[in-house]
Formats: C-alpha cells, sequence, structure tokens
C-alpha cells in the first residue's frame, strides 16, 4: 500500500510538472524506466522509485532554471555545456540563480544517499528486476516512436512545459547529442536544390557607386512595445527609424550566445540545424563555411572589417571571422587612443565603442576609398541589471519614464541603457553622414536577444505564455545618402535572422549570387522562422550546400585553394585535402 500511495503521489506531481496530457504517458513510462534502473543494483522497489523521483525532480529543476534563462528546455545535449566554460560565466552573471541552484542539487544529493542507505524495502528476485527493466524500456522507446519521436519532441525544445518528458526524449535522441569530429546538419535532404543562376527580380542590377554596408549588432536589445510596454520618441525612432525598412526579428536565442545570431546572419543558416554543435559553431565552424555575407560582398570589390567590443581571444572569434572572409578585425585591445580600453572593461559604453568604431571606419575608408563592409558587435546592456552602468545623472527622465510605466528596477535600468544606445547610435550615423555627405551607405542595427530580464516582465504584467516571443529583437535598415530598396515576401510577423544578411544585399540593391539568389527564394516558403519551417526546399537547399563544398561537414576539413565555382549553379569546388587535427570545442 506504501509503495502504491506513493506512486500516486509521484504521477500527480508528475502530471503538474509535464503541464498538460500531451507527453504525459511517455513521461510516465520514462519514469518507471529510471525507476527500474535503479531497480536493478538497488534490489527493492522502495528505494528505487524514491531515487527515481529524486531525479526527475532534478531533471524537472534544472531544466526549468536552464528555460528561464536561455529560453530553452534542459536536454542530453547541454550537459556537454558543463565543460565548455559556460558554468563560470553563469557563476559571474546570475550569482543568486547559481547560489539556489547549487544548494537545491546538494540537498537532492544528500536525500539520494538517504535513500540508498536509510530506506531498503523487501526485496525483489533479479529475474524479476531484469524483466521489469526490459519491459519498461520496451515501453518507453514504443511511446517514443508513437509520440512522433525527435521530429514531435525537438520543436518543443523552447516551450515552457513537459521538462521531464522533453529531456528524457532528448536521451533516445542520440544524434542530437552525440558528438563527432564532424559536423551534423540536422535539417537536410538527400537531393540536391538547383541553384537559381538566371537574372530576376531577386537579383537587382547592380548600383553605381557601391554602397558601404554598415551592420551593427546591439548586445540583448529589444523593442518593449513587444511586451505592450511604451517608448518614448526618440526610442520609437531608433527602433524604426523614418523611411527605413524594420520590423520583428526572430533569432534562435534568449539570454545569451550572441555568436549564434552572428552565425545566422553571416552564413544565412540556422545555428541550431547543427544541433550539439549550435552552441561552439565559433570554434567548430572554422574553415567550413565557404559561403558568406562577407565573402561575396568581397567578390564585389568590398573590403571587409570587423570592430568587436570583446577580447580578441574570445570564442574564437579571431579565427572563425577570419575563415569566412573578415580581413580587417579589431578588437576592444585593439582600439587606439583616446579609447581608454580599462574603462570600457568596466563599462562596455556603447558610446564609447560606436565613437572608436566610426573612427576606425573613417581611418580605413582613408586609407583606401574602396566600399567596406563593417560589422560592429557591442556589448552595453549584457545582464545582468541589477547594477548600474548609466552614470548618475544620465538618462534619469527616460529612467524614471521606464519606472512610471513599469515599477522594475531591473527595467529602468535596461531602458536608461537602451537611451544611451539610441543616443549615441544618432550621433554615429549622423557623424557619418556629416563626414562622408557624397559617400552612399547602407546602414542595418537589430537586436541580438533578449535578456533574462524580460521575465520579470513577463510576470509583472501577467502576459500569457508565448514561447516564440522570446525570441523576438527588432530589425532595421536605413540609408545615409541612398534610400533602401523595397524588399518583397518580407513576411508580416517578422524576418528570421538568417534572411536578414539577403535582405541587406537586396535593400542596397546588390546582385546576388546564385546561394543568395536560391536564399531569397525561399523566404516565403520559410517564413518569419528559418529553423522551424518544414519546407522541403530548404531541406534541398541544404543538400546543394555540403554537395558544393560551401558546408564541410566532414571529420577533416579541406583547405581551398580557390573558391567554388557556383556560377551555373552546379559547379564544383577546387580543394586540396590536408589533413589536421579536427577543431573540437
Amino acid at each position: 500500500m506504501t509503495l502504491f500511495l506513493m506512486w500516486l503521489a509521484i504521477l500527480g506531481a508528475l502530471w503538474a510538472a509535464e503541464r498538460g496530457p500531451a507527453r504525459f504517458p511517455f513521461a510516465v513510462a520514462a519514469l518507471v524506466v529510471l525507476a527500474a534502473a535503479a531497480l536493478l543494483p538497488l534490489g527493492d522497489p522502495l528505494r528505487a522509485t524514491l531515487l527515481a523521483a529524486i531525479i526527475a525532480v532534478a531533471i524537472v529543476g534544472l531544466s526549468a532554471v536552464k528555460h528561464h534563462h536561455s529560453g530553452m528546455k534542459l536536454t542530453v545535449a547541454d550537459l556537454w555545456l558543463t565543460f565548455s566554460g559556460s558554468i563560470p560565466f553563469i557563476l559571474r552573471q546570475y550569482r543568486r540563480t547559481s547560489v539556489l541552484t547549487i544548494a537545491a542539487s546538494a540537498a537532492l544529493g544528500l536525500a539520494a544517499i538517504a535513500t540508498v542507505a536509510l530506506a531498503a524495502g523487501p526485496p525483489v528476485s533479479l529475474d524479476v528486476r531484469i524483466v521489469l527493466f526490459a519491459s519498461a524500456t520496451a515501453l518507453y522507446l514504443m511511446l517514443y516512436r508513437g509520440s512522433g519521436g525527435a521530429g514531435a519532441f525537438r520543436p518543443g525544445v523552447t516551450e515552457r512545459a513537459r521538462f521531464f518528458s522533453g529531456f528524457m526524449a532528448s536521451l533516445i535522441d542520440v544524434s542530437s547529442w552525440w558528438r563527432s569530429d564532424g559536423l551534423r546538419l540536422s535539417d537536410i535532404a538527400k537531393d540536391p536544390l538547383p541553384l537559381e543562376s538566371a537574372p530576376s527580380p531577386r537579383r537587382p542590377g547592380r548600383t553605381s557607386p557601391l554602397p558601404d554596408i554598415i551592420v551593427v549588432q546591439h548586445e540583448s536589445l529589444f523593442d518593449p512595445r513587444i511586451f505592450g510596454l511604451p517608448v518614448e520618441p526618440e526610442i520609437a525612432r531608433f527602433f524604426s527609424p523614418p523611411t527605413s525598412r524594420s520590423g520583428r526579428l526572430q533569432v534562435e536565442i534568449y539570454g545569451g550566445g550572441s555568436w549564434q545570431t552572428e552565425f545566422s546572419l553571416l552564413t544565412g543558416l540556422a545555428s541550431r540545424s547543427f544541433g550539439p554543435d549550435s552552441y561552439f559553431l565559433f570554434k567548430k565552424g572554422t574553415d567550413r563555411f565557404h559561403h558568406s555575407l562577407p565573402r561575396s560582398l568581397s567578390s564585389l570589390g568590398y573590403r571587409t572589417m570587423l570592430a568587436a567590443a570583446c577580447r580578441r581571444g574570445f570564442m574564437s572569434y579571431d579565427a572563425f571571422y577570419g575563415s569566412i572572409g573578415v580581413d580587417e578585425r579589431l578588437f576592444s585591445e585593439d582600439f587606439p587612443p583616446p579609447f581608454d580600453i580599462a574603462r570600457f572593461d568596466d563599462t562596455s559604453s556603447d558610446a564609447m565603442f560606436l565613437e572608436a568604431t566610426r573612427r576606425a571606419f573613417e581611418e580605413s575608408v582613408g586609407r583606401d576609398p574602396m566600399p567596406v563592409f563593417l560589422y560592429a558587435l557591442t556589448n552595453f546592456n549584457h545582464g545582468p541589471h541589477d547594477r548600474r552602468r548609466v552614470p548618475l545623472g544620465r538618462f534619469e527622465t527616460e529612467r524614471a519614464f521606464a519606472l512610471a510605466s513599469l515599477p522594475d528596477a531591473h527595467y529602468a535600468e535596461y531602458y536608461a541603457r537602451l537611451a544611451e544606445t539610441a543616443s549615441s547610435w544618432k550621433t554615429f550615423r549622423t557623424s557619418l553622414a556629416a563626414r562622408f555627405p557624397e559617400r552612399s551607405m547602407l546602414v542595418v542595427h537589430y537586436g541580438d536577444h533578449q535578456p533574462v530580464m524580460t521575465r520579470r516582465i513577463e510576470a509583472a504584467l501577467g502576459l500569457v505564455e508565448d514561447h516564440r516571443r522570446q525570441f523576438k529583437t527588432f530589425f532595421a535598415i536605413e540609408g545615409i545618402n541612398v534610400e533602401p530598396s523595397s524588399i518583397e515576401n518580407l513576411p508580416d510577423a517578422g524576418l528570421d535572422v538568417a534572411f536578414l544578411g539577403t535582405v541587406a544585399l537586396q535593400a542596397a540593391r546588390l546582385p546576388l549570387d546564385p546561394v543568395f539568389a536560391t536564399r531569397a527564394s525561399l523566404l516565403a516558403d520559410c517564413g518569419d522562422d528559418y529553423f522551424a519551417s518544414t519546407s522541403d526546399r530548404k531541406r534541398r537547399f541544404h543538400r546543394s550546400l555540403v554537395d558544393l563544398g560551401l558546408i564541410e561537414t566532414a571529420a577533416f576539413p579541406r583547405r581551398r585553394f580557390f573558391a567554388p565555382d557556383i556560377g551555373s549553379g552546379t559547379g564544383s569546388c577546387g580543394i586540396v585535402a590536408t589533413r589536421r587535427p579536427s577543431r573540437e570545442a
């Protein structure tokens, strides 16, 4: 009777944790598997049940914490992040959460030890244990397949529900977490898609002179109007400048991992398509992606330039950006005086960074007047927002406006930083226009992801849960001495970041090569979420990129001696196979 009542209580708690019946039978089967696995060494059902319940509580708790901070549930693939250097970052950024999580984990660990040592019940024979484990495993696998397998569980990784069943499903989905020397592309078809080669409206004629392309990624910026919060006119103009092409931007990350947004913009691919390697693409993906926005612009006569508000050694940035065609790479330690690196390390000020970036751009153009592709990465509004970065006396009116809209100090700090960014951006753009009155420029700016602080907004406003809202930021495309071209087929719900580079080329009226032309044709197929799209043409397009050698998935990437011929849509690549150690994250 005790065991029966225990299981009844555990199943009731599991029902509440799963938050609905959709995957409940599978969750029950997964819990039974844990109990049966524990029963093998322990020998009695009482301890096995208690231990399984403790493990399930740990999974649900850790998954809820991860979802709160990253927008995605815990999966087996996340175990690799434990050894990637992300844990020290989390400890620094989210101390309170880290302390509470460690304390709860320690308590559960002690409970597990006490269960094993003190809660022994009547034993069962080894034969019965083996039969129970085999039967439970068979039911677990059968319900996984019956629920739709990986195709049903993977898209739900962003939902704030089914934390236990989601993790236990990922355990079976071996391809989602098993590490390999090469790269694995999840959404790829067997047959390639012929690339577009004939001139079309998606490949507009080249303008003369070529405009500079300036792209600025704003760290952790989102439009408060996504949550129904008001903004002041100056902030509204920052998000939606007059005469600009602007709107919502769909990204793949929440709370951190800016490089995944950068990867998607520059390669036109979804980082999540690479499964367990998505977090490590800047390390493991170096020398593997041979078609990119900077390479394409280089082929049109552009010089390519990066200005990053991080140190050169961060996340293999220098190597990765070099491998995708960015020739001049400036990091925070490279900016000359009057840039104060010590002060910048403390504040990450957008005013300081954008001014240093503008000077670097002007010096570069002074040395060589050829058109420039500049990609600038800021870091000012990164969380946490529980400490003040905007000095006393600055943007106090904006801080008060935010507090009147939502009485939350974290949101007020975000909004004050946003106000500094908007002011610095206006100065940056105005200075470029004044310094180069005859030079045409296409200017793109966007937010890379939302900060964790938006969870406080959702809770304070009592908003209905929307797992897609957490991946919405903004983009704006405007011109200096040139008007951006109108863009066809932009989804009303917003633009996925994987298409932003293609749309920027179209807005600049630049010719699209076959890869970009084909990607532009996928916009109507994929809508506002490139990764979630089930488009067969998208999957076939990925096959074409792999077959042409534009994405190298093999264990040992090959060294190229000339660029692939994709002019006909069926060309070949000139490559020299040079075996070298794989680049493991």
